[in-house]
């Protein structure tokens, strides 16, 4: 959809992220172009300001001290007294240094590239198992789901795996991260806050529960983020399990339960929507280019380079906040201390001034210095495991079903914020 330069500039002027229309979450690539080129830093009619050009927000993103990402004030107003507000202030994601810094360097111990590169052979015989039982019944006839039957199965095997989580308790883990994701678009009904805060209250009951089996019996503090949160807890020796054991745990600060809990539900919300959406997003793409899905067959060596561009050209999160800690300029506009701002990594990774025909895929683009994982202090501590997640599923895939067809329209999860498909009908072909 192109608007046309009259519409475009009634359609920048309005845009209001607390009245989105139907339009725009099938398309919202052409409203931030409008936005884009008509008001590139627009002011809400909230007071706050939506940023779609690349050069700005990246500005914003080098600059942590200016624009703050502490949500304690931002977030009461949206959820009071709640547990989504008690979660949401107290995960990694929405916090500064100091309480960053140290959380930050604990998941990152066990998310070393050594420590990722050691779950690849898992990871593929998770996503062959996955293409074994679609084949199975595909070939009974069955409708399959690009969504439920493998996109969003993959995270959730991977994250439990991380967590401990018994494989026969990861039934509810989906519906949670949901739930609490949900909660954080732009405009809250009160159906998603009730539904937020009931996931928030029966998942820190279970990780209790998780938790206490994990302090009687440690696991492996290099592979199981869990044992790491748990050994840098007050009451627990920092440098050593409860067994008195060496880790590389030494120096951490104290965790307090609350951030003991919420950051383990952080680590499934991190990992699970976001890679659902780029293994569900990269093979729809596909779908609709076919010829970069022969140029993939043809060349797939080229995998990794794919998974950038999909990153790019379809965002699993297409916005971040941040929180003006000083009075400041951004793109020209002056903008004072307190004030609101809203990052658009999906505008910013369509920008004609970082990326030439920004909305063409291109799995070979070079170079796509993308903004899909953020950037500077806060980039995503597990943007590794999440490109090895998508180059396996997506090749592997690939090279199973390279005559997959959707069924019908694939159907949008209807989120501004995270941008994936809630279902994806497809036949598979495995007879061609």
């Amino acid at each position: 959809m192109t608007f046309l330069p009259e519409h475009a500039a009634r359609i920048a002027r309005d845009f209001d992220l607390q009245a989105l229309d139907d339009a725009f979450y099938t398309d919202p690539f052409s409203y931030y172009r409008a936005l884009r080129e008509h008001a590139p830093v627009k002011r809400m009619p909230d007071g706050s300001y939506f940023l779609t050009r690349y050069r700005d927000i990246q500005a914003v993103y080098r600059d942590a001290a200016t624009f703050r990402s502490d949500k304690t004030v931002e977030f009461k107003p949206k959820y009071g007294d709640s547990l989504l507000y008690e979660h949401h202030t107290t995960s990694l994601v929405f916090n500064d240094p100091p309480r960053h810094t140290r959380v930050r360097k604990i998941l990152s111990g066990a998310l070393t590239v050594r420590a990722i590169a050691a779950m690849e052979p898992g990871l593929v015989r998770l996503v062959d198992s996955l293409l074994d039982s679609m084949a199975a019944r595909a070939e009974q006839g069955v409708t399959l789901d690009l969504i439920e039957d493998f996109a969003s199965a993959i995270p959730i095997e991977i994250i439990g795996n991380l967590l401990g989580v018994p494989h026969d308790e990861r039934g509810p883990l989906r519906d949670w991260s949901l739930a609490i994701l949900g909660a954080l678009e732009p405009k809250l009904s009160d159906e998603q806050l009730a539904r937020g805060n009931r996931a928030v209250d029966e998942f820190i009951a279970y990780l209790k529960g998780l938790v206490a089996q994990r302090r009687a019996c440690p696991g492996d503090p290099q592979t199981d983020i869990l044992t790491r949160l748990i050994e840098a807890e007050p009451g627990v020796p920092v440098g050593g399990n409860t067994h008195g054991e060496h880790t590389d745990a030494v120096g951490f600060e104290q965790l307090s339960e609350a951030e003991l809990l919420h950051n383990c539900i952080f680590i499934l919300n991190a990992g699970h929507e976001t890679t659902t959406n780029l293994i569900g997003n990269a093979l729809v793409a596909l779908s609709q280019w076919p010829d970069q899905k022969a140029r993939l067959l043809a060349e797939p060596e080229l995998a990794a380079s794919a998974v950038e561009e999909f990153l790019r050209f379809e965002s699993s999160n297409q916005l971040g906040n941040r929180i003006t800690a000083i009075d400041t300029v951004v793109g020209g506009v002056e903008i004072p201390a307190g004030t609101g701002i809203t990052l658009c990594i999906g505008a910013a990774n369509r920008d004609p001034e970082q990326f030439a025909e920004p909305d063409r895929l291109d799995i070979g683009r070079d170079p796509n210095r993308h903004l899909a994982f953020g950037f500077g202090i806060h980039q995503c501590a597990g943007m590794t495991l999440a490109r090895l997640e998508g180059r396996i599923a997506i090749s592997r895939f690939l090279q199973r079903f390279p005559h997959y067809r959707l069924l019908g329209e694939p159907r949008r999860g209807g989120r501004a914020r995270f941008r994936g498909y809630a279902a994806v009908p497809c036949r598979l072909d495995v007879d061609d």
